[in-house]
């Protein structure tokens, strides 16, 4: 069984499927039997014990179980509209960075970082974690965010449970291009 294979479609069903009958969009919490029988249908031999080792292995963290583990919940990354994901928002360091793709930055320049298909702009904690995902969509580049202005001027700013930081957009005064 591809526990790979089987976390993309987890991932899909919990934050971008477009008829989500069993999430609940108070939290996006869906019941772990539900996953788990609609996950069969691609994987039949799918069972709890498989979702648990999938959650725990994550190394994005992506998913969160409830304290009995009866639900679960992505943690960010939601296009589903309307889904609400309590978050912490604590203060955040001086910095926070951006990963995208350099064909992307004139845009980017020019309008800031908007959510695009998700509800949140997702910020890494380092730079090491927003090369990586830069380097997913082709050649990368960093943007570092101004963290602490960009809240200081009343912008919210969330920590999600695995320490993606999120905000509704950042205005291109917030940044600047590492190496620029």
């Amino acid at each position: 069984m591809n526990l790979t294979q089987i976390s993309k479609k987890l991932s899909f069903l919990l934050r971008h499927c477009t008829d989500p009958l069993y999430l609940d969009l108070n939290g996006g919490w869906a019941e772990v039997d539900q996953i788990i029988l609609v996950l069969q249908k691609r994987y039949p031999d799918m069972n709890q014990n498989i979702l648990e080792k999938i959650v725990a292995e994550d190394e994005k963290g992506r998913y969160s179980f409830n304290e009995d583990h009866t639900r679960i919940r992505a943690n960010q990354g939601h296009s589903i509209p309307g889904v609400r994901i309590e978050m912490e928002q604590p203060e955040p360091p001086e910095f926070l960075y951006h990963g995208t793709a350099i064909q992307f930055l004139p845009t980017i320049t020019k309008q800031g970082l908007k959510p695009m298909s998700r509800q949140f702009v997702h910020l890494s904690p380092d730079m090491e974690t927003a090369q990586k995902v830069g380097s997913r969509h082709g050649k990368p580049v960093i943007l570092i965010i101004r963290a602490k202005a960009f809240v200081a001027d009343g912008n919210p700013l969330y920590r999600s449970s695995n320490g993606v930081w999120l905000a509704k957009e950042v205005p291109a005064r917030y940044f600047s291009v590492k190496g620029k």
